[in-house]
């Protein structure tokens, strides 16, 4: 197979700390490494907050924060501790409650320095909030009102999006009415939204599905959208399987420049070859699935 090669962001970061890049350190003589190696390695990808450890956390934020700004360079950060995270599903977890949820928001803010940064705020956290009863929907968007809010105060440059889920799931309307609960049509909690997160969809339904949710939600003309593009290059399944779905294949590459109005970027937030939870644990970097998505 014929070597591609895909261009990498000037201004996005790559953190030096992730699976595939150890992967492919270990695997040389692997007959999949060059195709891993040319087409996910170098490509700028967010990191993943994903544990509940708020003694080692603002170091290891600040790790991720200071490699980009020691580079000149944007990274993504995934906060992604919500309790009740995933409704109990593969990726449960997360903080014991809203108050210890509120206080790691503040050891991660500690951890933002004073550069540019993309927060992805909690993903599902709105889109899959149909499993909580009203007042616990009420008390988790107020809780992710709050870490906007702290997230911005802390780092001025910091630009924070919230939960859109995908063009395959709520109705704009519906999930506009959640997203301005959760504080996403503030500009002191929000730059706007982001759609996608470790889904299939592709970027045009992306971005017509982003608008009218941008439209829904009101708030100031500057709030924008964030589009996950890693795997949809096929786009989503025709049977709606979300769970490391066979025969797709990686999106758009990252990018802050992507020519279409209110969309901020694309990014990679879900690490292709990274598992859904059906090739292995939530997270886990799976080679056959990195090398069936960079070679399709």
């Amino acid at each position: 197979m014929r070597e591609r090669t895909t261009p990498v962001s000037p201004r996005l970061y790559r953190h030096p700390d992730s699976q595939v890049l150890d992967w492919v350190q270990a695997h040389s003589g692997d007959p999949r490494h060059a195709v891993i190696a040319s087409r996910i390695v170098d490509q700028p990808a967010a990191v993943w907050f994903a544990d509940y450890s708020p003694d080692t956390l603002t170091a290891r934020v600040a790790a991720v924060t200071s490699g980009g700004a020691a580079q000149g360079r944007v990274p993504v950060v995934v906060p992604y501790a919500i309790p009740g995270r995933d409704c109990g599903g593969y990726s449960q977890g997360g903080a014991p409650d809203l108050d210890a949820y509120d206080a790691w928001i503040d050891r991660f803010a500690d951890g933002l320095g004073s550069g540019e940064v993309i927060v992805v705020l909690e993903p599902d956290s709105v889109a899959q909030a149909e499993c909580l009863s009203a007042g616990e929907r009420a008390d988790r968007f107020a809780s992710l009102a709050r870490a906007g809010r702290v997230l911005k105060a802390a780092n001025p440059r910091a630009r924070v999006y919230f939960d859109a889920g995908h063009s395959g799931w709520n109705a704009p309307g519906k999930q506009a009415a959640w997203l301005r609960q959760a504080g996403a049509a503030s500009p002191e909690s929000s730059d706007g939204i982001f759609s996608n997160v470790s889904n299939f969809h592709t970027t045009a339904d992306e971005v017509a599905y982003d608008r009218r949710v941008l439209d829904a939600l009101g708030g100031p003309a500057s709030l924008g959208a964030v589009i996950d593009t890693s795997r949809n290059g096929n786009g989503a399944p025709p049977d709606g399987t979300w769970c490391d779905p066979a025969g797709r294949k990686l999106g758009r590459t990252p990018t802050l420049s992507t020519g279409e109005d209110r969309i901020d970027a694309y990014l990679w937030v879900k690490l292709p070859g990274e598992s859904d939870g059906c090739k292995g644990k939530p997270g886990t970097f799976t080679a056959s699935y990195a090398y069936d998505l960079a070679s399709s």
